[in-house]
């Protein structure tokens, strides 16, 4: 694909604003949760208010006493089908171990019942009148005590799965004994995503027996997958609209509430509307992963990596969702960033009495990632020797194989990204600079990291796009699409405009529905740029193509005689008779009774990583343990931006969200109660806008070869160095090694207070 350079570009590397901003902005844009249908009803979830118990009775007596209670449903008057809420394509091999109102629950936000109503007010008022009763069962919370087995919370035990992944001989290099050894335990938490808008759907049934679901949601047809499941109804008879989204980054990737929703509509043959509070959206739809890593790596007094040893216990909640998946994506991260002989990942998956884990931003690579980066941090000191001269020694470099037998890594632009951000962050002079002393101690850390771009060579990756010219020269591009606020329409239409030398507003790209947009496996990944965008590039190049070939007919004229610019064609020869493409393409129907549309399926060729580095500078009060970061720079290849402005707003918003792994977001489980502590914005705590430090956002653009003019991915891989670039930075400040994430000041102090006790 073509990849030259940025200055030649007419749309593409511009920061052009996202093509529903004024809309939003000024309340046009009508969410889900502002649709309001006739006859439609409203429904409320019952939550269990216990982590483990069997149900012995639900009364309903009283709710369904309150005026406009049309049904309550429970275990007892609703399907048993399992499902998996992570499937995203048929014929995947899932565990499906969850259904709509279980009878034995197992975390607190399972599903114990729901009412539905004529009004939502109804509805709420008959949930909180909803009893329920249950025989205690046995709780465990820590993902470590739960590989003991002494608790079970489903019958095929609490580990259920336990993979490897490895090249080389590890257990032969630490045999040698030639090398440092260091070993490190690092926990990450288990965090909620804190989209603005919370869960909603909205189901509709019509009189052919279809259900047309409404959904904030990344895969469409994993929607229609696991509702045409769970309805026990043919795929032609749901119909799935991706409606505009209030964020997502990762919670609505799985199916929530669309199951719920189209089963009582079906049932009750009027609309359903289901509306989470956040509270709801916190504890009952899904979290990142709890990941506890233990990490050894040996290296050469030099500074050489010569082999890594790694074992995750991975927490993935009351129920299986995506666990088996998340495992082996960790895996294959690890091995793609550094130059390392020999490498042993194991993974194991375990149940636990805490909310379901499924998909967040990065995909595993934020956990594993930082326990890796902690570790080697703590290498590089161990040895004396500066992290970034460490890092370089190691690095990867361009077209590197992957040892592990993926494909190649793409023009891998890692090294640049470092030497580029050590120099602008001021690094060597930071990390050289004498201690403070007294109250604040300051510190600096870095952290690396690689993300994917896609899904080939671990599962089927393609789309299809249809793209057609109208009568009057507009474009109209039809793919699955899935705007998650991220701008992947807009992008689009760069990419067409870029082709086609039109301008933006001459093309309309709407979002998937299942009824009418070609198939596509939605926005996961972080392959839509890399992968939906070369779909659209290459569908605009053979449109591009079939009206030139098409215009030279009605010219009666050669191809290479006819030139394209600013929507305007001619035939060189005759450059005073320019037609506009509207002109054409109607002249091309009458003339050659020819409709200038194509229809392309993309396969994508190859995986690249996409490479990031952050640097960050904190100041830590000895006195309180409170963190300030104060500088963060954050260099990303990229290999050339589509929109620059989204470009960075991707990695402004993923420094947040990383910052908030850190050091401050923990949904802190009650290992007794099973009641998770930060349950509401008030006791969950995100970094918001006025601690967040200045971001220096540094873009290394040496183009992709497979990707829409050289782009790859960065919305995952923003929010994946600078957790463990904070938190090596904390220890840097503090002389410390703490690893047990998010560093609070109470973890702080208590480190504090046990060295300053040692010392006396």
């Amino acid at each position: 694909m073509d990849t030259k350079p940025a200055r030649d570009f007419k749309y593409v590397g511009r920061s052009i604003p996202i093509d529903d901003g004024a809309a939003k902005a000024n309340g046009q844009i009508k969410y889900t949760g502002d649709m309001i249908l006739d006859e439609m009803l409203y429904a409320q979830l019952v939550f269990s208010e216990v982590p483990h118990g069997r149900i012995k009775n639900i009364d309903i007596s009283e709710a369904m006493a309150v005026p406009g209670v049309v049904k309550i449903y429970t275990h007892d008057n609703a399907p048993k089908t399992k499902f998996n809420s992570q499937m995203w394509f048929a014929g995947q091999n899932a565990i499906e171990d969850q259904e709509l109102f279980p009878e034995v629950v197992r975390y607190i936000g399972d599903t114990v019942a729901a009412v539905v109503a004529e009004s939502k007010e109804a509805a709420k008022a008959a949930a909180d009148l909803i009893k329920a009763e249950y025989d205690i069962l046995p709780v465990v919370i820590d993902p470590e005590a739960a590989l003991s087995g002494n608790v079970v919370i489903h019958d095929s035990g609490n580990p259920f799965l336990t993979m490897e992944a490895s090249y080389g001989d590890v257990a032969a290099v630490l045999a040698k004994g030639e090398g440092l050894v260091i070993e490190d335990r690092v926990e990450t938490p288990k965090i909620h995503h804190a989209a603005m808008e919370n869960h909603v759907c909205i189901a509709v049934p019509d009189h052919k027996g279809r259900m047309t679901v409404y959904s904030p949601c990344q895969i469409v047809y994993s929607v229609r997958l696991i509702v045409a499941k769970v309805l026990g109804l043919p795929y032609h008879k749901v119909r799935i609209i991706k409606t505009s989204i209030g964020g997502s980054f990762g919670g609505k990737q799985e199916i929530i509430l669309e199951t719920y929703c189209a089963y009582f509509a079906k049932e009750l043959n009027r609309p359903v509307k289901i509306e989470f509070g956040r509270s709801a959206s916190i504890v009952a739809t899904r979290t990142r992963t709890k990941t506890i890593g233990y990490v050894k790596t040996v290296v050469s007094p030099e500074g050489k990596i010569l082999a890594r040893d790694m074992k995750h216990i991975v927490d993935t909640g009351a129920y299986t969702s995506n666990g088996r998946v998340i495992c082996y994506a960790m895996g294959k991260k690890l091995f793609r960033l550094y130059r390392i002989p020999a490498q042993h990942y194991r993974a194991i998956a375990v149940h636990t009495n805490t909310a379901i884990a499924g998909a967040a931003r990065g995909y595993g690579s934020p956990q594993v990632q930082t326990i890796a980066e902690i570790n080697l941090e703590n290498a590089a000191r161990r040895l004396k020797i500066d992290p970034v001269e460490f890092r370089l020694k190691n690095l990867v470099h361009p077209y590197d194989a992957d040892p592990a037998g993926g494909p190649n890594l793409g023009n891998a632009r890692i090294i640049d990204c470092v030497l580029k951000g050590a120099k602008a962050f001021g690094w060597s002079e930071k990390w050289n600079q004498p201690k403070r002393t007294g109250r604040w101690q300051t510190g600096v850390g870095m952290a690396c990291a690689t993300h994917g771009n896609g899904y080939y060579g671990a599962y089927q990756e393609f789309g299809t796009m249809t793209i057609r010219m109208l009568e009057d020269g507009s474009v109209m591009l039809n793919g699955g699409l899935h705007d998650l606020g991220n701008g992947t329409v807009t992008a689009m239409k760069q990419i067409v405009a870029e082709v086609l030398d039109i301008p933006l507003d001459m093309i309309e790209a709407p979002e998937a529905d299942t009824d009418v947009s070609p198939y596509d496996i939605g926005c996961q990944a972080s392959r839509v740029i890399h992968v939906c965008g070369a779909n659209a590039m290459q569908a605009a190049e053979e449109l591009r193509s079939m009206f030139i070939r098409e215009a030279a007919k009605v010219l009666q004229c050669n191809v290479e005689e006819l030139l394209l610019e600013d929507g305007l064609v001619w035939n060189n020869l005759e450059p005073g008779k320019k037609m506009s493409y509207g002109q054409m393409a109607a002249a091309i129907q009458q003339k050659n009774q020819v409709e200038l549309i194509r229809t392309i399926t993309y396969q994508s060729p190859a995986n690249p990583g996409s490479y990031a580095v952050n640097f960050v500078e904190v100041a830590v009060d000895t006195y309180t343990g409170f963190v300030k970061v104060l500088d963060v720079v954050a260099v990303h290849d990229i290999g050339q931006a589509i929109n620059r402005g989204f470009v960075e707003g991707q990695i402004h918003g993923g420094v947040q969200m990383g910052l908030g792994m850190a050091i401050t977001e923990d949904l802190a489980y009650d290992n007794k109660s099973g009641v998770a502590r930060g349950s509401s914005f008030s006791k969950y705590h995100l970094v918001n806008a006025p601690d967040m430090p200045p971001v220096r956002v540094i873009l290394i653009e040496e183009g992709e070869d497979y990707g829409p003019y050289g782009a790859k991915s960065v919305g995952e891989i923003a929010t994946i160095p600078i957790t463990a670039a904070t938190v090596n930075a904390i220890n840097h400040a503090l002389d410390a090694n703490l690893t047990i994430l998010p560093v609070t000041p109470d973890k702080i102090m208590a480190m504090l207070t046990a060295r300053q006790a040692n010392q006396l």
